[in-house]
């Protein structure tokens, strides 16, 4: 018995004669809830604006009548001995702010516990008015499990050829988890027409179209693992071994997320992307902009929302970049009336108490910003601070750009004391821009960490002793890490001309 027809046979025992189901796929719902008055002999009434009132459970007996309030009097003029009788409004949250229309849902409802009738709305979104606010219980008619999904898909894959199986099939479930039944049908009809079998590309091409219609998350699709990305070893080491581990270590052990605080340009952002790549995860962005709406309460309703498809999706990565400018009004005077407080309050709730295989992982280049409850253990499985790249990352940053733009690697690399990842790029994209030797390029690259030094010094003082070193294992120091660049230099200094005599 699936999870709707569950909760329906237990409401309708207990006699709640008002249900709201929040569901995407009304069809399926009405299916589910046809199977269960069959089942337990009860009577099923449907009614929609295109066909009207349906008594019989045969889209062809439907009457003319579109009258929002006539369906809800047809059923209490309905005389079944006591027998359960369900009215289903699809789509009945387009007439529900009209007066008339609550009043008769109203007394509907409450007469209804008499005779055992039942009025269930369904509808993609709640808005329940103040008056029929205690009278409704909510339920959600939830996504299809992996379980139903692979039984939809060997229904449409019915040739041995097309059915995948083994890790293949792991594959196609992993692209079609967080989709609705009939994105997921045709998904797979997709991939059969397009490649004879059932393949994982075609159903994430249909994925991305998905989240990009919501509006709310974007898909992305790196091909970039931890190869191309330099330095961070301690960071790659701890997030692959959590992650990888997470589905051998019970339900209890499931890795929650990492909090990355640098400053800008040091490959935080590179990271998020190419995790996802290295551990067969989808990586979803999560744009807190985009969940601001006009009407009130719209962002909270936007943020809840976003948060349901993320779980939907596990197992995934999350990246939300620069959380603290995202959430830059949370600690109070924003004027926004606390719209940015509570949305920030529902994510903080989440990251808390969510049990799906999501890992997040948040960037932040100033933490002042940031409250402190925000990063306190079980948030967060730990708070790495991602320094700018020293002399072998460095150089494995070059290497790995000149190749990309095709530069020489005898090419002389210019001086790059203050350097971060980006300014490595910029410096290999220029050259081979404007066609110029890399010491020429370096002249048009000014480091972040000299037009920002005192703020790099501030977040440097401010992790030592309290983040995780990304680079090696261990708390993070400041005063390793000058020491590290002042040996480097000295050691520069002695190899270009010897030591100098005073």
């Amino acid at each position: 018995m699936s999870a709707l027809r569950q909760r329906m046979s237990e409401l309708v025992r207990a006699c709640f004669t008002g249900v709201w189901i929040k569901s995407y796929e009304p069809d399926d719902a009405i299916a589910d809830l046809a199977q269960l008055c069959h089942a337990e002999n009860w009577s099923l009434m449907t009614w929609d604006i295109a066909q009207g009132l349906n008594a019989s459970g045969d889209a062809t007996t439907a009457s003319e009548s579109v009258d929002p309030t006539g369906a809800v009097k047809a059923l209490s003029a309905i005389s079944n001995d006591d027998t359960p009788t369900l009215l289903v409004l699809r789509s009945y949250h387009r007439f529900i702010g009209s007066g008339e229309v609550v009043a008769k849902v109203a007394k509907a409802v409450t007469q209804g516990k008499l005779h055992r009738k039942f009025i269930v709305i369904l509808s993609p979104v709640v808005q329940l008015p103040p008056e029929l606010e205690r009278l409704f219980v909510v339920v959600d008619h939830e996504q299809p499990t992996r379980a139903e999904l692979q039984e939809l898909l060997g229904s449409i894959a019915t040739d041995v050829n097309e059915m995948p199986m083994g890790q293949q099939l792991e594959a196609v479930l992993d692209a079609a988890v967080g989709l609705t039944r009939y994105e997921a049908e045709n998904a797979f009809s997709l991939s059969l027409v397009r490649n004879g079998a059932v393949q994982p590309e075609a159903i994430w091409e249909l994925k991305t179209q998905a989240l990009k219609k919501s509006g709310l998350l974007n898909l992305c699709r790196s091909e970039s693992d931890f190869s191309s990305l330099g330095g961070l070893t301690a960071l790659k080491a701890f997030t692959k071994r959590a992650l990888l581990r997470s589905g051998n270590t019970g339900s209890l052990a499931k890795p929650r997320g990492v909090l990355l605080l640098s400053p800008p340009g040091c490959g935080k952002s590179e990271f998020c992307k190419s995790l996802g790549k290295e551990v067969g995860r989808p990586v979803l962005t999560l744009d807190v902009g985009s969940l601001m709406g006009s009407l009130v309460g719209q962002s909270e309703e936007r943020t809840r929302e976003a948060l349901r498809i993320i779980d939907s999706m596990a197992p995934c990565v999350v990246m939300v970049d620069e959380i603290e400018k995202a959430f830059a009004g949370a600690s109070g005077g924003s004027g926004d009336s606390g719209v940015t407080s509570r949305m920030f309050g529902t994510l903080l709730t989440w990251l808390n108490d969510h049990t799906s295989d999501v890992f997040v992982v948040c960037t932040a280049n100033d933490v002042s910003r940031l409250p402190p409850e925000f990063s306190r253990a079980e948030r967060f499985d730990g708070v790495f601070f991602v320094d700018l790249p020293g002399r072998p990352q460095k150089d494995a940053i070059w290497s790995m750009y000149r190749g990309v733009y095709g530069i020489s690697s005898d090419e002389k690399l210019p001086v790059d004391e203050q350097w971060t990842g980006a300014e490595i790029r910029s410096c290999c994209r220029l050259a081979a821009l404007l066609d110029i030797p890399l010491n020429q390029a370096a002249q048009n690259v000014v480091p972040v960490a000299v037009t920002s030094a005192e703020s790099v010094q501030r977040l440097r003082e401010w992790a030592t002793g309290r983040c995780l070193d990304a680079e090696a294992s261990g708390i993070y120091s400041a005063s390793r890490t000058d020491k590290a660049a002042n040996s480097a230099a000295v050691r520069r200094r002695i190899s270009r001309g010897g030591p100098s005599v005073n």
